[in-house]
């Protein structure tokens, strides 16, 4: 599964974009927010990546950051939302505006992004508001940003940490689990998108 792509942007277009990365084109779609903060084209980039394969596709999400990619997986959870809703979400509010709407229980706020129904919005502050709750300002965190004084901590674990933390849980939350996690399994290569399956999983107990 690709969790992460870095190359060239050979064609952009306004949610979407082109990677040749070592000749290999790669079709991914992204947030408008994201979009926005790609560079030009024929410049590198680095994106994280969600794979999500169906009977009749295999479809690239891309992020500019851990904390988008986090809220883009917590929406996926949330009935009667699909990938390319979740990312219109994203790209509609975004980050800190969608954690104020869904604490706020602000339906009105929601319901203003194309797709959302109320009884969608309804559904997103009542599974998701305890998540997002202490989410603060909802500021993107470059991956590894937080994790700049960490010392030797492995990159995925770094940015599974500032993730969780923009999803509010606290590092005296996170970092415990994912001890407990390597104690119980080989843990060697996981990727960010693994590492957060599966400390979300755990931290849901």
């Amino acid at each position: 599964m690709i969790a992460a792509l870095r190359g060239n942007i050979i064609q952009k277009n306004p949610g979407s974009l082109v990677l040749d990365v070592a000749g290999v084109g790669y079709e991914v779609l992204v947030s408008l927010r994201t979009w926005e903060t790609l560079p030009e084209l024929n410049r590198e980039v680095q994106l994280l990546v969600q794979t999500i394969v169906r009977e009749d596709a295999i479809t690239l999400y891309g992020f500019a950051d851990a904390g988008e990619k986090a809220l883009f997986m917590l929406l996926l959870g949330v009935s009667g939302i699909g990938p390319r809703l979740a990312l219109t979400v994203l790209g509609g509010l975004g980050a800190a505006e969608l954690q104020s709407a869904i604490v706020g229980r602000d339906l009105g706020r929601l319901t203003s992004v194309s797709g959302v129904g109320k009884k969608t919005a309804e559904r997103i502050c009542v599974e998701l508001a305890e998540k997002v709750g202490n989410l603060g300002d909802g500021a993107a965190v470059p991956p590894g940003a937080a994790a700049a004084g960490a010392g030797p901590r492995s990159s995925p674990e770094a940015d599974t940490v500032s993730a969780l933390v923009n999803l509010g849980y606290s590092e005296q939350q996170v970092w415990p689990v994912l001890r407990a996690l390597e104690k119980e399994r080989d843990c060697t290569g996981l990727s960010l998108e693994e590492w957060l399956r599966l400390a979300l999983r755990r931290l849901a107990r």
